[in-house]
């Protein structure tokens, strides 16, 4: 029987049912037969060796695409754990996923790895991957592959195959003699995999995430299409190494955490300056954008966050309290069962519903724009809580924007303009957004859903703006574009979001009276454009590395003298400084100046003002910038000039234009 096979260029050609991928590329050309390793079968990335026997649409996935980077980190998974049990034949393999930038390897064996091993394994790859053993697909019944797994003592893997759904096959990919369960597809051989590939460090894991198991060797590795890729991609690892907030934020003195308020962040005084200039930032922003600033309690009814649908999704996330004093009676204070319950909010969208329901609201009050610098807490595992990327107590510049659905799409706009500006002026200039669409578990019929996905669409696309799609990532109650900017070394953070929410106006009741009289629901837009302020704030002092834009220095300028007769000029040349509003700092230890000028430059300090006899005597300052080897001399009239005019926030800056 023939099948129809549909090019990507829209011919159509007839082979017979049963034919490959392998035999339809190398009937076609043998150079590019060389460089396909896979193929997209009807839209479905699949094995080149797959026999195909249905009419259909083939597409073949060369080396170098970027579709099959996940095939070549997949199978180079499948290289490491050949190498470690070659290596350690007592080792039991579970399971190696493709994660961001890489892959793991879980492995249970008596003694851990560590990080000694990983470059004998690593050489081991590289002679498996020499070998270029073609990968082979089997579909084996559920009970020999149980019986095959127990034999070689692979129990992790028997209850893998337990966990297989009865609908599915159980699928064995051979590489050689070694094989592994595995959903696929894979590319044709080892060789496929390349040498562009890193193990990078040794980690504890649980099996299947919980405690009570056993504890797993963890191997984690980067894989790349080519050597200059691997190159750029570790470099880049080593700048961020360089670029850690934390390390930097001790140098700086910005903050500080401890574990009597896990994930909670100390703001040191030069820490809270630049937290300080940010929320003045966006607050002036927001309110020349048309905002309304509001404030709302920090503990709510838990009736409330059942009605919004939060208690449901993200009760194991929100930090509850009885609203009763407990009883120290005995040993341990005790509530009563019938205790009402209090939670710390971990988003500020209920509260904002209930400021819109204060009152009858008309078709005229809207667009309604609620702002609140919202103070959330989130019951985030102590293992996930890194620095001031992932904290328990955030900020957020949080706002909802109350609309009618006609103005979805102007809100949009205006919300995509503003945010564009305010990340110009943070120094980000290149955002990617995806369109995250409805999730699994999520509130809402789909008639709410297909308009709600539809409005945001067609409102981005009115922009002018690209946007991927994010299958199933939107929020439980509406969908959402997010906002991912990259940083000075090329990586992307997801920062500033606007959800659309049908949903949560209904759950809350929330109204305002048409222009014909008649009582109508409010879209409910969530949007922020920094996120967590905490977050923003790290990820800003690792992509400047520490040297903030000059307005956000929480220094701006050291005057530092070079011996003590100088003393009384610098403090006039601070006073001056600090009139024209400028955050100036004295330095008048007894200490060298290049030990002086060393610690500012490790403190990111951008400019110091050097202080002589010379320049007490004849009014002028040296100044030394960061990151420049020479300085210069100025006036200190013309100096502070110059400065005063570099160190207003780029929004002022624009007004006084």
């Amino acid at each position: 029987m023939a099948i129809k096979v549909t090019f990507p260029d829209g011919a159509v050609r007839d082979y017979a049912s049963g034919t490959t991928g392998t035999t339809i590329v190398e009937g076609i050309s043998k150079s590019l037969a060389k460089k396909t390793v896979a193929m997209r079968w009807n839209g479905v990335l699949s094995d080149l060796s797959d026999p195909l026997e249905a009419d259909g649409a083939i597409e073949f996935v060369l080396r170098d695409d970027e579709a099959a980077l996940e095939l070549i980190r997949h199978d180079t998974a499948h290289v490491l754990a050949e190498a470690v049990q070659e290596l350690w034949p007592d080792t039991q393999v579970t399971i190696g996923p493709v994660i961001e930038n890489g892959f793991y390897y879980d492995f249970y064996r008596a003694e851990p790895f560590s990080e000694d091993d990983l470059r004998a394994i690593e050489k081991k790859m590289e002679e498996i991957i020499d070998r270029g053993a073609e990968f082979t697909k089997e579909v084996w019944s559920r009970d020999e592959a149980k019986k095959v797994f127990a034999a070689k003592g692979e129990q992790f893997k028997v209850e893998l195959v337990d966990a297989i759904p009865e609908d599915q096959d159980v699928k064995i990919y051979k590489q050689g003699q070694w094989f592994d369960l595995c959903r696929g597809p894979h590319m044709r051989t080892t060789k496929d995999v390349g040498k562009a590939f890193k193990l990078t460090k040794v980690a504890g894991a649980y099996w299947r995430g919980d405690s009570d198991r056993e504890v797993l060797s963890r191997i984690y590795g980067t894989a790349w299409a080519s050597k200059d890729q691997l190159d750029a991609h570790l470099h880049m690892i080593e700048e961020a190494e360089k670029r850690d907030h934390r390390k930097i934020g001790q140098e700086m003195d910005l903050y500080h955490f401890q574990p009597e308020a896990q994930g909670s962040v100390f703001w040191h005084p030069k820490g809270f300056v630049m937290y300080n200039q940010m929320e003045e930032y966006i607050r002036r922003r927001l309110n020349d954008a048309g905002y309304k600033e509001i404030k709302t309690p920090q503990l709510l009814d838990n009736k409330l966050w059942e009605k919004s649908g939060h208690w449901g999704k993200f009760r194991e996330n929100m930090f509850v309290v009885p609203d009763e004093t407990p009883s120290t009676e005995g040993d341990q204070p005790e509530i009563s069962a019938d205790a009402n319950l209090l939670a710390l909010k971990p988003m500020n969208c209920p509260a904002h519903v209930q400021v819109f329901n204060q009152g009858i609201k008309s078709y005229r009050d809207l667009p309604l724009r609620l702002a609140e610098f919202g103070c959330c807490h989130r019951n985030e595992a102590h293992g996930a809580l890194h620095g001031l990327m992932r904290v328990r107590q955030m900020t957020q510049d949080d706002a909802h924007i109350f609309c009618r659905v006609d103005q979805i799409q102007a809100e949009t706009e205006k919300f995509c303009a503003l945010l564009d500006s305010v990340y110009a002026d943070m120094g980000f200039t290149e955002v990617k957004i995806l369109l995250a669409t409805r999730p699994e578990t999520r509130a809402g019929d789909d008639a709410v859903w297909d308009l709600a996905e539809k409005s945001l669409g067609d409102a981005l696309k009115a922009t002018g703006r690209g946007f991927e799609i994010a299958e199933g990532e939107g929020a439980f109650y509406g969908p959402k574009l997010e906002f991912h900017l990259k940083d000075a070394i090329g990586r992307s953070w997801q920062c500033g979001t606007l959800q659309l929410d049908f949903v949560m106006p209904e759950r809350l009741e929330a109204s305002y009276v048409a222009e014909d009289g008649s009582r109508q629901r409010p879209v409910m837009l969530h949007r922020a454009i920094l996120g967590s302020l905490e977050r923003f704030i790290g990820m800003m002092i690792e992509s400047y590395a520490g040297r903030m834009p000059l307005w956000l220095a929480p220094v701006q300028v050291v005057v530092a003298t070079i011996v003590s007769d100088a003393d009384e000029y610098a403090r006039e040349v601070v006073a001056e400084l600090q009139a024209r509003g400028i955050r100036a700092e004295l330095d008048t230890r007894n200490e060298s100046i290049n030990y002086k000028v060393r610690e500012h430059s490790v403190g990111r300090v951008p400019f110091i003002f050097v202080a002589g006899r010379r320049e007490a005597e004849e009014k002028t300052v040296s100044i030394r910038q960061l990151g420049s080897q020479g300085q210069t001399v100025k006036p200190v009239a013309d100096a502070i000039a110059e400065l005063a005019a570099e160190v207003t926030p780029p929004d002022l800056k624009r007004k006084a234009a």
